[in-house]
Parts: structure tokens; C-alpha cells; sequence
């Protein structure tokens, strides 16, 4: 008798912006995906949901259980139940991947930031894996050969233009508790804060940022609650947390301004942005309809990486490069690995470089340059680092 077996997995859907793109190369792969949605209100204590996990694995068979990102209550209903678990990072540090259940023999977590994935075995957690983000160019391409969303003001202005997707931070909570610090300890973090933010990913002052005397002096003036499976520490999580995002927002915000007063500078963004006055707020755009024509329209695009993104890629980088755009990027460590400055993208180290060359590249005699840069960046990611390619390589490791 022939036995047909089908190949299925479970997946827990929350606001990814790579979900859809990374459950389709399962499905490319030969996978039968379910997917389903409950609102979690604890990444490590939920009963309810715990309850609604543990139903929908046995009311099937499932190769394994997969999630962007790492939940611990998923990983615990997993190990008391025998299933796979399999996530895969698009954030990055995981504060909820400080918890005891990292160590549950069923985990198989790939984590995009080479830096996090040397701490984690560091601390002797076994099933750790390095692996970058990518970009599915196949999806990227359909909807660019699309009529274009935009007007044709709207486009003769990014082809002029310096463009940059992203958020402002302006809800981070050290603003929240700033008030609540000394003026003396306000004033270290203020200066640690700017100095971080001038290093553009080379390096980072917040490794040495908390030292014993700031860390017990924070603990007694903030409630720090953690639940008591949890390992995380007031000093790592308000680096990450308060310093890490108010840290993107003075980045972002200064270096806007900088450009803007001798460029044309779209936002693009949901933030509130009244204080760029000569920046140009075009509002928050659709992931996956809009934001590709912005990075293929735009003259140059801007990344800047979040600090607490040690020396990952993040998402922006491959969403731009698979749509074609030209892509002008902070200096990441990891971009040595795959990438050329000045063949597939340009990068700066510092103040002067952003400036520098955001005027050569936007000069209208480059034109032709930045065209053949983008075209090499996207011929690559499309040869190489396709999400089709990573859950490949996801699935030859499981």
C-alpha cells in the first residue's frame, strides 16, 4: 500500500513585516502551512494561549511549530509536547529569548545578528544558529512591473531625492522616565547617547555603558519587574530598551536635518516629525504595495541601523537591494561578509562620509553610477540570499 505523507507546519502569525514572504518559501518547498492569531499578552505567562497552542498541535500532525521571532510560551508547550521548535529572528536583541526555556531541547532558533548568536552560546544554549535575513525578489518584481502608484510629481521628486522609511522613536521610553533620573545621571546617559549615536554601527559605547555603580543606583530608582523564569537584567534590558531606541531617534532626527538643508529629504514615516522643518513627511507607507516603488523611484536610499542591532543586517537593507533601489547604508560588520562598498551599495563610518558622499551620489553626473551600483546590489540578493534560500538552508539544519 503507498503511503502519501504531507509535509506541515504550524506558525503563529503576529505584525512581521517578512511573514508572508518567509511563509511562502515554505509553501515554495513543499510545506502545507496553518497559521493562526490570538492576542498575547505575555511572551512567557499565558495561559489561555498556552491552552490554544497545545489544541491546534493535537488536533494535527505537524513537522514543527515556527515563529518569527522567539516566544518562550511557545517553546514550553513544544518541549512538554514533543514538537520542533523552529524561529527565526527579524529583531534583534530578543529580550524574551532571555528566559530559561531557551534551553528547551526543541528549539531550533536562527537569530539574523551574529554578535547575539555568540552570547547565546556563550551561556551554553545548544540549538543556536546564525542566519541572515533576506528578500523575496520573485514578489518584489511582480509588483514592480505594476503601473506605478505614484503621480508623476511624486516620482520626479524621489528621483531626486534622498528617501529613508522608517520610524523616529519618538515613543521610546527613556523619554517616559527621563524625568524620574538625577540631573547627573540624565546627563551621562544624554552624553553616552550622543557619542553612540555618531559611531554608526562600528561601535558601540552601551557595552560598557552600565557599570556596576550606574546598574545598582537604576535598580533602586526604577521598579524592574521580570517574571521568575526570566534572566534578563535592568542594565541589558534599559540599554536596549530606553538607551538603544532614544539613541535611533537623535541619530535619525540630527542627520535628516543635516541633509536636508542642502538636499531634497523624503520621510517616510508615521512618527511625528513637526521639528524637521525642512524635511519632507510623505506619511507612513504600505509594506508591501507602496514601500517598493519608494526604495526604485528614490535617487539614494537611507538606512540607518538601529544601535541595538550589534552587527546584523536589518530587513530595510534587503528590501531595498530586492527592489532595485540604491541603497546608502550605515557601516554594519556583517556587510563585509556579502556585500562591496561602491559595488552593490554604498556605506559611510562616520558624519563626514554620510555627508561626502550623499552629495556625490545624488549629483545628477552619477547617476548612471548609482544605477549600476543597484543593479549589482539587486542581482545578488537575487542569487543569493532569497528567502527561498534561507528556510533551505533552515530546513537542511532541522
Amino acid at each position: 500500500m503507498e503511503i502519501h505523507t504531507t509535509k506541515k507546519i504550524l506558525a503563529y502569525r503576529w505584525m512581521a513585516y517578512n511573514y508572508e514572504d518567509v511563509l511562502n518559501s515554505f509553501r515554495k518547498l513543499g510545506y502545507e502551512v496553518k497559521t493562526f492569531y490570538q492576542k498575547l499578552m505575555s511572551y512567557d505567562v499565558n495561559d489561555g494561549f498556552a491552552e490554544r497552542i497545545e489544541e491546534e498541535l493535537k488536533a494535527d500532525t505537524y513537522d514543527f511549530f515556527f515563529t518569527i521571532n522567539y516566544f518562550p510560551v511557545i517553546s514550553d508547550v513544544c518541549q512538554r509536547l514533543g514538537v520542533m521548535y523552529v524561529s527565526y529572528s527579524c529583531d534583534s536583541p530578543l529580550i524574551s529569548m532571555y528566559h530559561e526555556s531557551v534551553f528547551n531541547d526543541v528549539n531550533r532558533i536562527f537569530l539574523f545578528d551574529a554578535a547575539a548568536v555568540v552570547k547565546f552560546r556563550a551561556l551554553g544554549v545548544k540549538h543556536v544558529k546564525y542566519l541572515p535575513l533576506g528578500v523575496d525578489v520573485e514578489r518584489l518584481d511582480r509588483q514592480l512591473s505594476l503601473p506605478s502608484p505614484f503621480e508623476e510629481k511624486m516620482t520626479r521628486t524621489l528621483q531626486k531625492s534622498l528617501s529613508f522609511v522608517g520610524s523616529l522613536y519618538e515613543k521610546n521610553s527613556y523619554d517616559r522616565i527621563a524625568d524620574e533620573l538625577p540631573e547627573y545621571l540624565r546627563g551621562y546617559f544624554d552624553a553616552c547617547m550622543e557619542l553612540e549615536s555618531r559611531r554608526f554601527g562600528t561601535e558601540h559605547v552601551f557595552d560598557e555603558l552600565m557599570t556596576p555603580e550606574i546598574s545598582e543606583e537604576l535598580m533602586e530608582l526604577l521598579q524592574f519587574k521580570k517574571s521568575d523564569r526570566s534572566f534578563s537584567q535592568l542594565p541589558f534590558v534599559f540599554s536596549t530598551t530606553s538607551l538603544g531606541f532614544k539613541c535611533a531617534q537623535i541619530q535619525r532626527k540630527r542627520e535628516l536635518i543635516a541633509l536636508s538643508k542642502t538636499h531634497s529629504v523624503c520621510l517616510f514615516t508615521e512618527s511625528d516629525s513637526s521639528d524637521l522643518f525642512s524635511v519632507k513627511n510623505m506619511g507612513g507607507v504600505d509594506y508591501r504595495v507602496i514601500m517598493p516603488w519608494v526604495f526604485k523611484e528614490s535617487a539614494v536610499n537611507l538606512n540607518f541601523t538601529i544601535p541595538n542591532i550589534r552587527t546584523g543586517i536589518p530587513l530595510r537593507v534587503w528590501d531595498v537591494l530586492g527592489a532595485r533601489g540604491f541603497l546608502f547604508t550605515n557601516h554594519q560588520a556583517e556587510l563585509d561578509n556579502f556585500f562591496g562598498d561602491g559595488e552593490d551599495m554604498v556605506w559611510f563610518d562616520c558624519e563626514d562620509e554620510l555627508y561626502d558622499k550623499a552629495d556625490f551620489y545624488l549629483d545628477e553626473k552619477n547617476a548612471s553610477l548609482r544605477d549600476q551600483i543597484s543593479q549589482r546590489g539587486y542581482e545578488k540578493v537575487g542569487a543569493y540570499h532569497t528567502f527561498d534560500q534561507r528556510i533551505a538552508q533552515i530546513l537542511a539544519e532541522i
